[in-house]
């Protein structure tokens, strides 16, 4: 109040009759995180990001976990040395996720960080998905008599490349999003959410993948070729899922603002499918709005 009362004496002018030269946006309209108004709005983008961290992390956590159950061959050779303790077990099987981090995770993410405002977030997470999927079949449906009786590289390397298309796609992406994909006041909230059900895709992938990938009939818990075989099979389908999700239902927020997101469509109807709308372009965003009254003003 004092500075206001010191402008007026230098101005000779009262403050409230100084017109701003840009008013102040208007305020986004106010409702509760459970309504069906942010049903409406933001209910398709919520189901998205959730579902999509859903099914990465059943895929990721199922895989990186048991490495040591997946190419358990590899390990020892021959795949029956029973001489080898734990402490040389796990020397290997980490000397193996270090190659597996250099070769293929890590370059994954370099990937990612140079297509990711070239291609779009929605293009990555749903290229990702796809040729994960496409690995996981090919590791697969050979496994029970080709991959479980021969030490191959090719193996390997298939394996690998699951890794790396991780990265590059729905294991960066799903955490990117999010964060830009709803207003402020839901952001930290819809962002925990995904997460959330992110680690129950932890819990699903590491207990399932446990589960299917021994027999329990054996003592020493040896992997089970037909239960890996099934494993690897679901993990194509789940990541198969993922794609559907990603293509139908994530909106893109490449080339946004944080404030052009801000602006909340106002339409009643909002389609639930992505592919068959584009909501993913704001028909009230400025960006947009100015490309209109170029292409208007051209001859």
């Amino acid at each position: 109040m004092q500075a206001a009362k010191d402008m007026e004496k230098v101005l000779d002018v009262s403050i409230s009759q100084i017109a701003e030269e840009y008013p102040l946006p208007p305020s986004p309209p106010q409702y509760p995180l459970i309504s069906k108004r942010f049903l409406r709005r933001h209910g398709r983008d919520l189901f998205a990001c959730a579902t999509s961290w859903l099914l990465v992390d059943i895929v990721f956590y199922s895989s990186n976990l048991f490495q040591s159950k997946i190419y358990h061959q590899y390990i020892d050779g021959n795949g029956h040395d029973q001489t080898m303790n734990a402490f040389e077990e796990a020397f290997k099987v980490a000397r193996h996720q270090a190659i597996f981090a250099i070769c293929s995770t890590i370059p994954g993410y370099f990937v990612t960080v140079f297509f990711i405002d070239r291609i779009g977030r929605v293009a990555i997470q749903a290229l990702g998905f796809f040729f994960m999927g496409v690995i996981y079949l090919a590791l697969g449906v050979p496994y029970s008599y080709k991959w479980s009786k021969h030490t191959n590289f090719g193996f390997m390397f298939l394996y690998a490349l699951t890794f790396f298309f991780a990265n590059f796609g729905p294991n960066t992406t799903t955490f990117i999003v999010p964060a830009e994909l709803f207003p402020a006041r839901f952001r930290s909230t819809c962002h925990g959410i995904s997460g959330a059900f992110g680690k129950v895709g932890a819990i699903i992938g590491t207990v399932a993948f446990l589960w299917a990938s021994q027999e329990d009939n054996k003592k020493d818990k040896a992997v089970n070729a037909t239960g890996v075989t099934i494993a690897l099979l679901i993990l194509g389908g789940v990541c198969f899922m993922g794609f559907a999700i990603t293509y139908f239902f994530t909106r893109e927020t490449m080339g946004r603002s944080l404030e052009e997101n801000e602006k909340e469509d106002d339409s009643d109807a909002l389609c639930f499918l992505r592919c068959l709308t584009k909501s993913s372009l704001r028909t009230n965003s400025p960006r947009n709005n100015n490309e209109v009254a170029v292409n208007a003003d051209a001859p």
